[in-house]
């Protein structure tokens, strides 16, 4: 229904009410039919759920698996070990991962407690819970609004509405009929659920509750919105499946080859199988992944980017398109005089250089002098200071006036006789003041309406006859510019004069400039666009504001396609189809709605994009949730669209992104090296099983002995690569292609023959001990050890994918040296502690032994550092 056409007979007639209000008879009755004026909650996720979630893996699955298996058999203690390293896995997970969104009991949260009625021929204060449609509710200062309400009476009504539409100034707010389609943000004559009374008050009707107001629609539209996957969880299940497909592939294929051609019982083939799942599954790499995306998460925190959920990390790297809400997010949420225009100057107020020359012409210009004096004294606006914090009371426009003023150090004695007040009817606000002996009349209000009452203007310090042509062109220049006008008039009066009436500022009246406020950009919002613009990334902005103000603030923070800007209305009269060709040529969006803004992230997303949307208001909350990473604003930004996001901006800055997008990069490279590193690894430890049932031989190591070599080596070294930095090209390069398979072309064959060389040199090392007549405890220690040097070198070889990996930097990264130390110790135990021999089934060796593990290590390092080189030279990848 909308409300805000009908007339007010049309409107008690819809509502079957009037302007009494019901009795509480008819309240109950139409309670009990609608519904408590409440937000109906979403399902909760329990905390078992998200534990459990962190289980739902192939690779876990089979782990898994093997565990019961072995204890199927008996052994339980290699049960309880695989078992062990699987609870770990999902541990870390879950502990690293951010609690899950609640973010329809914060829109719920935000509607108000109390509402003041008229019931039984009194006002009544009544939880807001039990309003209904057609119960006449009163409005004052600071209230939430309770409901959507269709305004009956208004007197001087000023409504914060950002949270909402995105509108940057509130609202004045008026009780005039509107007879064409509006959008949200225009709609005069009503008010909406969960916005602020900023000042005046009103008598309203209740037109809509619960989960059919504006806000309502915003937390059915969070319902509907299912949380998307990330590439990274995207790709690792792919992985992980690809993993599954080769294990179990070689288990199928050696099941059969020993059914046929080996004389094993039933028992053996089961041990053999299950260690060769538990040696070519990298057991480790959940946990070394959970902790690498932990340390990004915790490496944004201190950068003032707060993650809540550990895979969004990565997302940040991958983004393409930045959509953001402009106010509060590239602006500072701050009305400020920008422009002051009078007959013969045009003063920039944001150019510091011009600060001072601004303050010596204060007494000597008197066009200038006068907008100081209307700006102070024609105002009903305070400026208070809480813990260093500006707070302005009262209209943020004439904050921005008295702001800009109080910085003029015009000095006078000054005492107010009588005022007239805004209202949005006639549109200015004028007052009767007493400025060192003399009595004057400041006015300001809208142009249209100032323009047609002065006959005079101050120029080139003199009184001259008015010319309105040169002022309207002025207007619209600064108009364009996205500026709210605001004009100021004065004249002098009798001193005997007490009282301040409509017809006193009918003749005589003096124009003296023109204020230009508009919600500035912030610096560094500025600088942040121009480094995602050479990182590949494409800014949209996407707002609630006015288009010219959209395109205004766009053209000046460096944002590209702002001329063709598209309003609410155009993006409603493209289907989906012709929104998705017309969404990646456009980059300014005003005057959208919740659904517009939910519509052009799915656009984007349709054309194969990676998604960030910012924002700080309730509107901005179910594209937040539908997009790849929804980023909050923690200072200004709503609970709701807090909860709905994925990362939160502590210190409110855009530029925070362009960190955290670096940081996304670092982790996902990082990641990157990781698994190169890890699956050769694992995959070599498999090849030492495959290889000894093909070749009819023992299996050179225990199920128990590559359990260790995999969790420990695995998560020392792996963890070292966690904290490697970012080349210095990281941020210069374009987004990565979203469908890029971590596993490549590269990987693979990277994987292969370093998979070969490990397990090949294990298998030399253990012939040469076998032939020298060593014991299996003595062979299988070596074989340890050389697995792990060889480990340690191909981790230094991982440091760079392509390039030469001794650089600089290694010396930078103390945690590197860290891992080695603790590997170090680690290895030192399992050939010399006594406890850990019974353990693993390891034995002292010695200094030879650990010699030919070194050279085996040495040579796998210099193998891949000349593949490397020919392959940079010769191939060229993308890697």
């Amino acid at each position: 229904m909308e409300w805000y056409r009908l007339t007010k007979e049309e409107l008690f007639s819809n509502l079957e009410s009037d302007e009494d209000g019901l009795d509480a008879i008819s309240r109950q009755e139409r309670l009990a039919k609608e519904g408590p004026n409440e937000l109906s909650k979403g399902e909760e996720i329990s905390e078992i759920r998200k534990f459990l979630s962190h289980f739902n893996d192939l690779l876990v699955y089979a782990l898994i698996v093997s565990a019961a298996l072995k204890g199927f058999i008996g052994d339980f203690i290699d049960m309880a070990i695989i078992l062990f390293v699987v609870l770990v896995n999902a541990l870390i997970g879950y502990i690293q991962e951010a609690k899950a969104t609640d973010s329809l009991n914060s829109l719920s949260n935000m509607m108000s407690a109390n509402a003041i009625i008229w019931t039984g021929n009194e006002k009544v204060t009544v939880d807001a819970a039990s309003l209904v449609k057609g119960d006449i509710v009163f409005l004052k200062p600071g209230d939430i609004i309770p409901a959507d309400l269709r305004l009956l009476d208004a007197y001087n009504l000023v409504v914060e509405e950002a949270i909402l539409t995105g509108e940057s100034t509130p609202v004045n707010k008026s009780t005039d009929i509107i007879e064409s389609e509006a959008d949200l943000g225009d709609r005069l004559n009503m008010v909406f659920s969960g916005t602020l009374v900023n000042a005046g008050s009103a008598k309203a009707v209740v037109v809509e509750t619960g989960d059919r107001t504006e806000i309502g629609k915003i937390s059915e539209h969070l319902k509907s919105v299912e949380d998307s996957e990330t590439p990274l969880i995207t790709k690792m299940k792919l992985m992980n499946k690809q993993i599954f497909a080769v294990v179990a592939g070689l288990i199928v294929f050696l099941v059969i080859f020993s059914f046929f051609y080996r004389d094993m019982t039933g028992d053996e083939l089961l041990s053999a199988m299950i260690a060769l799942a538990v040696s070519a599954i990298p057991e480790g790499l959940p946990a070394v992944l959970s902790i690498i995306l932990s340390v990004g998460v915790t490496r944004m925190a201190r950068q003032n980017a707060i993650i809540k959920k550990m895979p969004a990390v990565e997302t940040l790297g991958s983004m393409e398109v930045i959509c953001s809400d402009k106010t509060g997010t590239l602006t500072k949420n701050e009305m400020s005089v920008v422009a002051v225009i009078t007959a013969d100057d045009l003063f920039d107020t944001t150019d510091p250089n011009e600060h001072d020359n601004q303050i010596n012409q204060t007494s000597s210009n008197q066009a200038l002098t006068k907008m100081v004096e209307t700006a102070l004294y024609c105002n009903d606006t305070k400026i208070t200071y809480k813990g260093g914090v500006r707070e302005i009371i009262g209209n943020p426009t004439e904050g921005a006036l008295l702001d800009w003023a109080n910085q003029m150090a015009l000095t006078e004695n000054v005492k107010e006789i009588s005022k007239l007040p805004f209202d949005s009817a006639y549109k200015y606000m004028a007052t009767l003041v007493d400025v060192e002996d003399k009595r004057y009349i400041y006015l300001k209000g809208a142009p249209d309406v100032l323009l047609d009452l002065v006959e005079k203007e101050v120029s080139h310090n003199q009184v001259k006859v008015f010319d309105e042509s040169p002022w309207n062109e002025k207007i619209a220049t600064n108009a364009k510019l996205g500026q709210r006008i605001l004009a100021a008039a004065y004249k002098e009066v009798s001193n005997t004069k007490e009282t301040l009436t409509h017809e006193d500022i009918s003749s005589d009246m003096i124009l003296v400039g023109l204020f230009g406020i508009i919600d500035p950009p912030k610096k560094e919002a500025i600088e942040a666009v121009r480094v995602s613009r050479q990182a590949g990334i494409s800014v949209k902005m996407i707002t609630g504001d006015h288009k010219d103000t959209a395109m205004a603030i766009a053209k000046d923070i460096g944002i590209e396609n702002y001329a063709n800007a598209l309003v609410g209305k155009d993006i409603e009269a493209l289907s989906d189809e012709e929104l998705e060709k017309v969404v990646m040529s456009t980059d300014v969006f005003a005057r959208t709605t919740p659904e517009h803004k939910l519509r052009l992230v799915e656009a984007i997303q349709r054309n194969g994009q990676i998604v960030g949307m910012t924002g700080d208001g309730v509107n901005d909350a179910p594209a937040l949730k539908q997009a790849d990473i929804g980023i909050a604003m923690g200072i200004k930004g709503t609970e709701v669209t807090k909860d709905a996001a994925d990362m939160v901006l502590s210190d409110d800055n855009f530029a925070t992104i362009t960190s955290a997008v670096k940081e996304g990069r670092r982790v996902y490279e990082n990641l990157k090296k990781t698994i190169y590193f890890s699956l050769p690894t694992a995959f070599a430890q498999g090849l030492l099983v495959v290889v000894s049932l093909l070749a009819d031989r023992p299996l050179p190591l225990s199920s128990v002995q590559i359990l260790w070599l995999n969790m420990v080596t695995t998560i020392t070294l792996s963890f070292a690569l966690g904290f490697e930095p970012l080349d210095e090209k990281g941020m210069t390069r374009p987004p990565r292609d979203p469908k890029e398979n971590i596993l490549s072309s590269y990987a693979i064959f990277r994987t292969v023959y370093v998979s070969l060389l490990l397990a090949g040199l294990g298998f030399l090392i253990n012939s040469f001990l076998g032939s020298k007549g060593a014991s299996i405890p003595i062979m299988q220690t070596t074989l340890i050890t050389t697995l792990v040097f060889g480990q340690v070198f191909y981790m230094i070889n991982c440091r760079e994918i392509i390039r030469f990996s001794i650089t600089k930097t290694i010396l930078s990264n103390k945690v590197l040296w860290y891992s080695l130390a603790i590997l170090a110790i680690l290895q030192l135990l399992v050939t010399y502690a006594p406890f850990m021999h019974v353990a693993l089934g390891t034995t002292v060796i010695t200094g030879q032994h650990i010699g030919i593990s070194v050279l085996a290590g040495l040579a796998v390092f210099i193998i891949v550092e000349i593949e490397k080189t020919i392959t940079r030279t010769f191939f060229k990848p993308k890697n």
